[in-house]
């Protein structure tokens, strides 16, 4: 999951997107980059880390011009280096041109095989270096143009910006896996994957950049193009779960409302008689709110996030993954000391974390923790840019609910069903991928794979 921002005829476009990406630091904290054009030369600076460390006034102060685009990632495809962290800056045949990226190209490999055999050399081992290449070898005359080529070739996930010296361009794939939302500041053009990110600059939100659209943004206006056969949309389950911000408006909710929602559905399903009901922050607060609502059981704050610390989630490695637990949360002795507990969490995925918290909430006292899970069991593989690429790495593809709750130590534990959470998101209009948790996948995998040679080849493997 990667945060995209484009500004478009802002005197002070470069900063404006600095505050974009603080906006959305949340869906990546590996690196930040910033490319902007003064309408005939384009800059841009990329470094691994955190906005705020990584744009100071000086670097700022370098990138002029009235557009920019900027980009905050976390790695599914691609190892962790600053060759990946985007955007991906080249000159060209046409000129110049930058690209920064959201989601996953599941036959990115395939393509890339095929351009170096024809002799095209590869500077990263992001799949978003594939579409440079696909447009650089486009022999249609414009950039929309060579882009409409280039995505015609590749499958999968893409929510993705451009920028050349005179030009905007958003697209979002067909079937509308990321989300993408698109602007107005006066006279300038805003694109984010986050509406939060408008608040922060002050923007008006306009809509929906669609499932198959791409918008092109230059001097004389915006130009929509939708040169793909129309599908079902499919968005994403997990922004609304735990990924995107709460105040973000996505898919035509509050991302708060739902997973309060999920949460009051939960309740109905899974009431156990308890004391308290305490969320693990920040991604299960809406949740525990509507499951006390729900069920009447207090909400309190048993457990207090160090907001210094990064999601522990989408750490790179497995050791920093593993210690930062331990940096970010702690509980409330008071609080917790000799209450029966329902602890909400958004999902479990390897459930170490889970496993650390529940210990913890033991040492300082607590006399029952019930777990209970405003999503259903993660059992398969994502494709589309979160990273569980193996089903090794997820604990309900391999255990039964009785068996990860003795893992995790906790009284009792149990899910939201997909019936349920269908029924929470309003079954008559479900237009959500739910791969994840259903093992249904709304693409083909390339070649006619089956899911375990798409685990291989999604690793590297053959």
């Amino acid at each position: 999951m990667c945060g995209i921002f484009g500004v478009f005829n802002h005197k002070d476009a470069a900063n404006m997107t600095y505050l974009g990406l603080h906006a959305l630091q949340h869906r990546g904290q590996e690196s930040a980059g910033i490319a902007s054009t003064d309408d005939y030369t384009m800059k841009s600076h990329r470094e691994m880390g955190l906005v705020s460390d990584i744009f100071r006034a000086n670097v700022l102060a370098k990138l002029e011009g009235g557009s920019a685009i900027g980009h905050v990632r976390y790695s599914t495809s691609g190892s962790s280096n600053l060759g990946n962290a985007q955007p991906l800056v080249v000159e060209y045949a046409k000129g110049n041109l930058a690209i920064a990226h959201n989601g996953n190209l599941t036959n990115a490999r395939i393509i890339q095989e095929e351009l170096q055999n024809y002799g095209s050399i590869f500077q990263s081992t992001s799949d978003t270096e594939v579409i440079i290449h696909l447009i650089a070898l486009s022999h249609e005359d414009s950039t929309v143009e060579r882009l409409i080529s280039a995505l015609h070739r590749v499958e999968g996930s893409y929510s993705m910006v451009i920028l050349t010296n005179k030009e905007l361009i958003a697209a979002r794939d067909p079937l509308g896996f990321r989300p993408l939302v698109l602007g107005k500041l006066k006279d300038s053009y805003i694109v984010s994957s986050e509406t939060c990110a408008f608040d922060l600059v002050g923007a008006k939100y306009l809509r929906e950049i669609e499932p198959g659209e791409i918008l092109l943004i230059n001097e004389k206006g915006i130009k929509s193009y939708t040169p793909f056969k129309k599908k079902e949309r499919k968005y994403c389950i997990f922004e609304y779960i735990y990924f995107a911000r709460p105040d973000s408006y996505m898919f035509g909710k509050t991302v708060y409302s739902v997973r309060k929602d999920l949460g009051r559905q939960l309740a109905r399903d899974t009431f156990v008689d308890a004391d308290m009901v305490i969320p693990i922050p920040d991604s299960g607060i809406g949740a525990a709110l509507g499951y006390s609502q729900e069920t009447g059981i207090p909400f309190e704050l048993g457990l207090i996030r160090n907001h210094y610390v990064g999601r522990t989630f989408i750490e790179p490695k497995d050791s920093i993954r593993h210690f930062g637990v331990k940096l970010k949360l702690n509980a409330m002795r008071d609080i917790v000391k000799g209450k029966r507990i329902v602890v909400i969490d958004d999902s479990i995925v390897r459930a170490t974390t889970g496993r650390k918290i529940i210990k913890m909430l033991r040492q300082y006292g607590a006399k029952e923790i019930h777990f209970r899970v405003s999503s259903p069991p993660t059992a398969y593989p994502c494709f589309y840019g979160i990273d569980t690429p193996s089903r090794s790495e997820l604990i309900a593809s391999s255990h039964t609910i009785q068996e990860i709750n003795k893992y995790l130590g906790s009284n009792t534990l149990q899910y939201l069903s997909i019936e349920s959470m269908k029924a929470a998101l309003g079954n008559g209009n479900y237009e959500y991928c739910d791969a994840c948790f259903s093992g249904t996948y709304p693409s083909k995998f390339p070649w006619g794979m089956e899911l375990g040679q798409m685990e291989l080849f999604s690793r590297g493997e053959k």
